[in-house]
């Protein structure tokens, strides 16, 4: 990828872009199908796994998100998109097969900005998101808009009833840097293939990522001007005014627990929809009857996988006590033996974490877990010969119990902590005992134990003996803390649609 210097970077004043400005290029805001470069400057975007900064992104003002919403709201107010579902199912397709044109540009963007694996690019970083949008085109295209009621007599009228599904509106997406394109197109491709106009505004530390969408609709699809727009910004107001913005229907919002919260009581005030996918520390339960080495190996590699930057990834271990120090042992090998490493070598596992910033949060709660008296069994510290980028070690935490900070706290990186229990019920409870319900795994061979613990075990999605719940036609989200509403699925495609109930004389 070509490295932009200040100099080489466009400023903030002129003339609109050029429509072949590439990705790369950064500077990129797409506001009522133009192509920009906003009014607020830029601001630099960075690779994790050197510290180098890679290039520039736009750094759009509070005058230019209004402008966004302003165009979102004129084209669902005044064109036809909301009405034409084999139009919007078109569109969707021509940017599914912009992406995949582009997709080795997409691949570099993605390892380069946000230190992802290259080996997951293949996957749910990159080629599985892209795919996935043919679902929701197809979706939009057999979905039943209409659904008629039985006849009923209510106060002794006879009356015909008639079900409608329709968009909400204009819809605010906020996004995190961990898996951007993944989570982008999660809320892209169902909000648009409902009917709803959209305004993305992607984390400041994945700009990159979110202005390649932009280009690509706007050079490549026929969706009309002002239903997809994209606002790259540093500033996290941007998508405090999403919330707030009286002309933005629902917002979804993916992130923090905290942030969440904020993000809800913002919209509270125009009492619109809130869709929440927030914070984990998922459970991963091993029974006792369950083969104790193969669990608590993939326990073990999955937290590693993508610096273990992932709000899904079980990060409790949850293991027998009568068998505590044989999964100990296994968990430890397999940690042990996975390296952080460079993303861009096709067998890293484990790459940097995004910033300086969140190392720092990572090696706090390290240090923490020896003040609480956790013993740091393998790793804890930044990986030998990587002296640039973000690199922190695959850590196993033992010897603390559930209600340690580190045990309950969301950490957002390679770090797992194993907790001893006392059986079936001990282990529903430990698993329970958190304020969040997102994720989490069962380990067992017994059939009606399982399903006890998955039936008791308070979690939005759980897998079983290694089963995977991650789809696109799955719905995924959480209980309590974890989140508000589902993603993914006819359940998160309904997330954006409101409900019409008209009733005829019969």
């Amino acid at each position: 990828m070509v490295k932009y210097s200040l100099d080489t970077c466009p400023d903030s004043e002129g003339d609109t872009v050029p429509s072949n400005l590439r990705p790369e290029d950064g500077c990129t805001l797409l506001i009522d199908g133009k192509l920009s470069r906003g009014s607020g400057g830029v601001f630099a975007t960075g690779s994790p796994a050197t510290g180098e900064r890679l290039g520039w992104a736009a750094d759009a003002t509070t005058e230019d998100m209004r402008a966004a919403v302003t165009a979102a709201r004129t084209a669902f107010d005044t064109t036809g998109w909301s009405t034409d579902p084999a139009f919007r199912a078109r569109c969707l397709r021509q940017l599914r097969e912009a992406m995949r044109e582009h997709i080795e540009e997409l691949r570099e963007i993605t390892i380069e900005e946000a230190g992802a694996p290259r080996m997951l690019t293949a996957g749910p970083h990159l080629e599985g998101p892209v795919n996935d949008l043919g679902y929701f085109a197809d979706l939009a295209e057999s979905y039943s808009w209409r659904t008629e009621m039985p006849i009923a007599e209510p106060m002794g009228m006879r009356t015909r009833r008639e079900l409608r599904r329709e968009a909400v509106g204009v819809v605010g997406a906020i996004t995190p840097w961990n898996f951007p394109h993944q989570i982008n197109l999660a809320k892209i491709g169902p909000a648009l293939a409902a009917g709803n106009t959209v305004v993305l505004k992607p984390a400041p530390d994945t700009p990159w990522c979110g202005a390649a969408l932009g280009i690509l609709a706007a050079e490549h699809t026929d969706i009309p001007a002002g239903v997809f727009n994209v606002v790259t910004g540093s500033d996290h107001r941007l998508g405090a005014q999403l919330a707030e913005d009286p002309d933005v229907d629902l917002v979804s919002f993916t992130g923090s627990t905290r942030t969440g919260k904020s993000v809800m009581a913002a919209a509270a005030a125009t009492v619109k929809k809130v869709f929440l996918e927030l914070g984990g520390k998922s459970a991963f339960v091993v029974l006792d009857d369950a083969d104790i080495a193969a669990a608590c190996a993939m326990a073990a590699f999955s937290v590693c996988v993508h610096a273990g930057q992932g709000c899904a990834l079980s990060t409790r271990l949850l293991v027998p006590r009568n068998a505590y120090e044989a999964a100990l042992e296994a968990t430890a090998r397999t940690m042990g033996g996975i390296r952080a490493g460079d993303p861009d070598d096709r067998r890293t596992v484990c790459g940097p974490l995004i910033s300086e910033r969140q190392r720092e949060r990572v090696e706090g709660y390290i240090s923490l877990a020896r003040s609480e008296g956790g013993e740091v069994v393998v790793g804890g510290g930044r990986p030998t010969g990587r002296d640039a980028g973000y690199f922190v070690e695959p850590t196993l935490i033992a010897g603390l119990t559930n209600e340690s900070r580190v045990a309950r706290e969301e950490i957002f990186g390679p770090v797992l902590v194993i907790l001893p229990h006392d059986g079936d019920d001990d282990a529903i409870r430990i698993a329970n005992d958190s304020p969040y319900g997102l994720s989490g795994s069962v380990w067992g061979t017994d059939p009606a134990r399982v399903d006890k613990v998955v039936s008791a075990v308070r979690t939005g999605t759980l897998g079983v003996n290694g089963g995977t719940w991650y789809s696109v036609d799955a719905p995924f989200g959480g209980y309590k803390q974890s989140g508000i509403g589902r993603e993914m699925g006819v359940a998160g495609f309904e997330e954006y649609l409101e409900t019409k109930l008209v009733a005829y004389p019969a």
